[in-house]
């Protein structure tokens, strides 16, 4: 059985973009790539909402690759391999291998991919990983708090939810940001081990 994990960047102020939709202020250095490379290579599927995947299809073009460092093409041949599911009513097609769409958030459908899988899940995009978060379906919280306060934007987390937490990891990259990995607990304690 695979843990649905949702992973992140964000700043201080617990934001994924600030009010223009901007998140340059979360390029990862050398070192914060490789710890992403290092996640997601445990990944076995990533669901993704449409403006997620429209951020992320970057990564199956090889052209702007060219001349990039080896840590940005190990992400994208890590990409390439994991499965997608695009959750979107408007996208008409995918341009990216090993990529389906579904037309709406089943959780039911999550449960059983996570009861059916091999390897972990993640979940990325604020609006997915909130109805994640508030259908009890996130076993981990994976956050990497980038040292900067952005003063509003697009919530990391989801607002008028409540869940206990376990810390279970813990980094500071020598750029400043931090890594922080949790635990969701249940009434049976953590489910993310």
């Amino acid at each position: 059985m695979g843990k649905l994990i949702y992973a992140a960047n964000t700043s201080l102020d617990g934001y994924l973009e600030d009010e223009t939709g901007a998140f340059d202020w979360s390029v990862p250095d050398e070192a914060v790539h490789a710890f992403w490379n290092e996640h997601e290579r445990t990944i076995g599927t990533s669901l993704c909402g449409r403006r997620m995947y429209e951020t992320m299809r970057v990564w199956e073009d090889d052209e702007w690759l060219t001349g990039e460092p080896d840590v940005v093409q190990e992400y994208a041949a890590i990409w390439r391999n994991a499965d997608k599911v695009v959750y979107s009513t408007t996208l008409e097609e995918v341009s990216t291998a090993r990529t389906r769409i579904e037309r709406q958030f089943d959780p039911e459908a999550v449960r059983r991919l996570k009861e059916e899988s091999d390897a972990d899940l993640s979940i990325g995009g604020a609006t997915l990983g909130a109805e994640a978060f508030r259908h009890g379906l996130v076993d981990e919280c994976v956050l990497l708090l980038c040292p900067v306060l952005v003063g509003g934007g697009k919530p990391a987390l989801p607002r008028g939810v409540r869940l206990d937490l376990e810390l279970l990891d813990h980094r500071r990259f020598d750029n400043g940001v931090v890594y922080v990995r949790h635990a969701v607990r249940t009434p049976d304690g953590p489910s993310g081990r």
